[in-house]
């Protein structure tokens, strides 16, 4: 089930793995605390988490934000297990964060995610349905932590069933970052697994700051081949 994470040996677990997901140490400053999970929940926050016999197998935190006159939910991290994944524990998850969100007066909830990890671009638009709307260089205020920014509405009846298929993909042609503009869909190659060197990331920044600068939204984004991934853009309304 799904619940807050409002108990010591939860919040434990918490912290523990999000060390293992993150691969966090002290020095490094990617830690989580339990103090500020504590701090969050007394807080009209969110720290929520899907527990099994005790165990804590996946967990989401977020906190209102506000930015240009909007307020919306700011969920800040998500893990599971890795020898849980696949079991569609993250979209339960995201959900009754959502679920929370909502119940506190949220209309919007927001994310970010790293654009060269091609699966977390495919379970943000595709799998949840959020449209990445906002490209942010150095998010953490440190280099190589580009991140794209995600809207997801949560006024829409169902946000809780599989979102529509965006445009399929054209054929993923030219080199890891190549871009191209269509009439009214847009589309961006990039790795479909392992570590990305910096001038493919810096490829895919161009690209997602150019689509994005053409008024178009990042609606999906699915393998079109074992090496290879490809986003697609479409119009801000679409």
């Amino acid at each position: 089930m799904v619940r807050d994470l409002d108990d010591p040996d939860l919040q434990d677990q918490a912290v523990a793995l999000y060390r293992s997901v993150f691969g966090g140490a002290p020095e490094s400053g990617l830690e989580l605390n339990t103090r500020l999970l504590s701090a969050v929940l007394r807080n009209g926050g969110t720290a929520l988490g899907m527990v099994e016999d005790g165990a804590l197998l996946g967990f989401a935190v977020g906190f209102c934000g506000s930015r240009d006159g909007s307020v919306y939910h700011y969920s800040q991290t998500a893990a599971v297990a890795p020898e849980h994944r696949g079991r569609g524990l993250g979209r339960t998850i995201k959900l009754a964060q959502a679920a929370s969100a909502r119940a506190a007066g949220a209309t919007r909830m927001r994310w970010s995610f790293d654009p060269a990890v091609a699966r977390n671009g495919h379970f943000n638009l595709d799998v949840l349905g959020a449209a990445g709307r906002w490209y942010v260089e150095d998010f953490y205020h440190r280099p190589g932590t580009d991140r794209v920014v995600v809207d997801w509405d949560l006024t829409e009846s169902d946000v809780a069933e599989p979102p529509v298929a965006p445009p399929t993909p054209g054929p993923a042609t030219g080199e890891m970052g190549h871009w191209t503009l269509d009439g009214d869909v847009g589309s961006l190659v990039v790795p479909a697994n392992g570590l990305v060197p910096a001038p493919v990331r810096d490829r895919i920044r161009e690209g997602f700051r150019a689509l994005l600068g053409h008024g178009m939204v990042a609606r999906s984004c699915v393998r079109v081949a074992p090496d290879r991934a490809v986003y697609v853009f479409t119009g801000a309304t679409s």
